[in-house]
């Protein structure tokens, strides 16, 4: 393959809501790029970019894909993002290092809430965009509207460099503004077209918007509007630069009509981000951070090689595949880099582009450009791989936080090893799906984007380490702790052969502020009992404090004061005084209005306004309280604080009120006391499976 220089490679991510066919239009882009010889199809299984067991039983996107093609004289990189919310961090990647974000728009379903979220996400990276109307070869198309809607959500600057001629089954008409052309395909996915001057009624719409355009080129360069006026119009060739620079700083959006499945209409969209896409060039510097830690920038032009790895997979008989962007230098096979995020050192082994899983490889790759290695040795995604000489770091991708709990349950004992082994790995792959190992309520959890991203995963967890594990409900961790004062007097005595045990412990406790713990004293006087013995008292209250008394959970907020006892010459003894310490506590605790706290967490939900009602009906009967509400451009917030034992499964909750457009998060607040008749429920659960044991 031809060594690429940095002006003529083009890096995009191809985004938008889940079924609006970034799949298919990434195989019309391979076609016609001579990667392959047809169409794929998503329900066959046979599409280059959604080749994982996964994609094909769901035939839905999972992964970030990356592709490649060679497109008049330019290498295009592009990389298939998947669409569904769950797997939004595969999206986040991919925009992450991409000079250009394509968005995809259905033709008959519009703009959803998918596309609205990508959105947001490429203009936090600053990115430029263009929009896609896919599909336009559907019954009940509606692409005026589409057009519409885009100018009111993603702002005036949205402009049809095409429209349909005749969209609607047989659609295979395009109307160029740039060159007031109408453009005819054939249908059979070759995606070969004839050219010929707009007439009549669509001469008139092609020279009205071609004017607009103009306008919209000007306000880039003063000296077009000049050269307009002199002439009476532009060529395309006048009008490149303005176009270009236009599309860079976002004063022009463009938006283009296609059916991917026929390949009508992609042949010019590559055209156009051939001459007009943003190369790597137009970023010109990074930000990163220096071996101090300030601040500092990376220019294109840099002969030091900073890369960073965006992705890794691991693939049976190969290992782990690392998916990276070169932002200045070259990466070059055999070379020796610095791993400046995790200190150490790595040799680039054999260097790849790939599409799907089918590799070509390479022995370097140029500033700009992307690739994958494979076999590094402690290499892992947002890691920084640099030059010696220029130990430099690149932020880290922030991914959104999980908003979808569960556990994880073993059917096998002995297969703890392979589920650390299993998750971790997990992880790696995909930073959106976390888990931890809860000591308090003894659950491996597991967090995600949603219920099918926790489903999918498990289900690659089983694939790959061959475990069979259930998902459950996580435990709710319950506080124990008192509302009153109490006291004991408890007296261990035990005499059954051999030597006896004998320890007395007087005990007073008393609530403490919420959130202060646990406070251990002891006021004793005389010598009734030898002060050796207050360790193990306060170890036997300590081994209460874990275990509960009333529902097996934590205690919290009491302070225990040993203040008197009684201790035998003989027979008093460590153990013997642990055990009176830890009945002394319970006695005294169930004297002293015992109850339950349970954890509250903040929550926020963003929706269009037209689902508040519902939503906060919703949270009313979570036991929730609405704290504020804020406006967020065409959305409202709701921040509310709801109990956490009402929270399972919310996300989808959400999802199903809003019709998919809400999002939510949640995060632990404080804990408060519980309802009583919720407590008594709880304790009661607690009693019945200790007598069930």
């Amino acid at each position: 393959m031809k060594d690429y220089q940095t002006a003529d490679i083009r890096n995009f991510a191809i985004v938008g809501h889940g079924g609006c066919g970034k799949t298919i239009l990434s195989e019309s882009i391979l076609v016609n790029g001579g990667i392959i010889n047809r169409i794929g199809s998503v329900e066959a299984g046979n599409t280059v970019s959604d080749y994982h067991p996964g994609e094909k039983d769901r035939q839905i996107s999972i992964h970030a894909a990356p592709l490649f093609v060679e497109w008049d004289s330019k290498k295009f990189n592009f990389i298939d993002a998947p669409g569904y919310l769950d797997f939004i961090g595969e999206a986040l990647g991919a925009i992450s290092v991409a000079d250009m974000a394509m968005l995809v728009i259905h033709a008959v379903a519009g703009i959803e809430v998918g596309t609205e979220q990508v959105w947001e996400h490429a203009t936090k990276f600053g990115i430029p965009k263009m929009l896609v109307v896919n599909g336009l070869d559907r019954e009940h198309t509606k692409f005026d509207e589409i057009l519409n809607t885009a100018k009111e959500r993603f702002g005036k600057n949205v402009f049809p460099i095409q429209l349909p001629v005749n969209s609607g089954p047989g659609f295979n008409q395009v109307l160029d503004v740039l060159r007031k052309e109408i453009i005819t395909y054939q249908i059979n996915g070759s995606g070969k077209y004839s050219e010929a001057p707009a007439e009549g009624e669509w001469e008139s719409k092609a020279s009205i918007l071609h004017e607009e355009l103009i306008e919209y080129v000007a306000e880039s360069d003063d000296s077009l509007l000049e050269t307009f006026f002199e002439k009476g119009g532009l060529t395309e060739e006048e009008m490149r630069g303005g176009i270009h620079a236009a599309v860079q700083n976002q004063s022009l959006i463009p938006i283009f009509c296609s059916s991917a499945q026929t390949n009508v209409g992609v042949p010019r969209i590559m055209d156009f981000i051939s001459k007009y896409g943003s190369s790597p060039k137009d970023r010109g510097t990074i930000s990163v951070l220096d071996r101090k830690g300030n601040e500092a920038q990376v220019s294109i032009n840099d002969s030091e090689t900073v890369a960073q790895v965006f992705k890794t997979i691991s693939e049976a008989h190969v290992g782990d595949l690392s998916f990276f962007r070169v932002y200045s230098g070259k990466m070059t096979a055999g070379s020796d880099l610095v791993n400046t995020t995790k200190g150490n050192n790595e040799r680039i082994g054999q260097l790849s582009v790939l599409n799907g899983k089918d590799r070509t490889s390479v022995q370097q790759l140029n500033a700009g450009d992307m690739g994958a290695v494979v076999k590094l040795k402690n290499t892992h995604s947002s890691d920084t791989l640099c030059s010696a000489s220029k130990k430099v770091s690149l932020p880290k991708t922030q991914y959104p936080n999980p908003n979808i709990h569960a556990a994880v349950e073993l059917f096998s004992k002995g297969d703890e090893e392979k589920l650390a082994m299993g998750l971790a790995a997990l992880h790696e792959e995909d930073p959106t799906f976390v888990y931890r190992v809860d000591s308090e309520v003894r659950q491996t959890i597991i967090s995600g984007q949603g219920e099918l991203h926790l489903k999918i995963s498990i289900e690659r967890l089983q694939r790959r380490f061959n475990i069979k594990v259930d998902l459950i409900p996580p435990k709710i961790p319950y506080r124990e702790t008192i509302h009153g004062k109490g006291e004991s007097k408890y007296r261990h005595k035990k005499q059954s052969g051999g030597a006896g045990q004998f320890a007395e412990v007087w005990m007073r406790i008393e609530p403490k502020p919420r959130g202060e713990g646990f406070e251990f004293t002891e006021s004793l006087r005389g010598q009734n009992v030898d002060r050796v013995f207050v360790p193990s008292v306060e170890k036997g209250v300590k081994s209460v404090l874990e275990d509960g008394v009333i529902s097996g959970c934590h205690v919290v907020d009491v302070k225990v004061d040993f203040y008197d006892g009684k201790q035998h010459p003989v027979d008093s003894k460590d153990i013997a005084f642990q055990t009176a310490g830890k009945h002394a506590f319970r006695e005294s605790f169930l004297s002293a209005r015992p109850g339950l706290l349970e954890p509250i967490c903040k929550v926020q939900v963003k929706m269009p306004e037209e689902y508040m009602g519902d939503v906060m009906g919703d949270i009313s009967g979570r036991r929730g309280k609405v704290m504020g509400m804020e406006t967020d451009g065409k959305f409202q917030i709701v921040n509310a604080q709801i109990p956490q034992a009402e929270l399972y499964n919310y996300a989808n909750t959400i999802r199903s009120l809003t019709g998919g457009r809400g999002l939510h998060s949640e995060k632990f607040s404080h804990y408060e006391n519980m309802p009583k008749d919720i407590e008594k429920r709880v304790i009661s659960k607690y009693k019945k499976s200790r007598e069930e044991n």
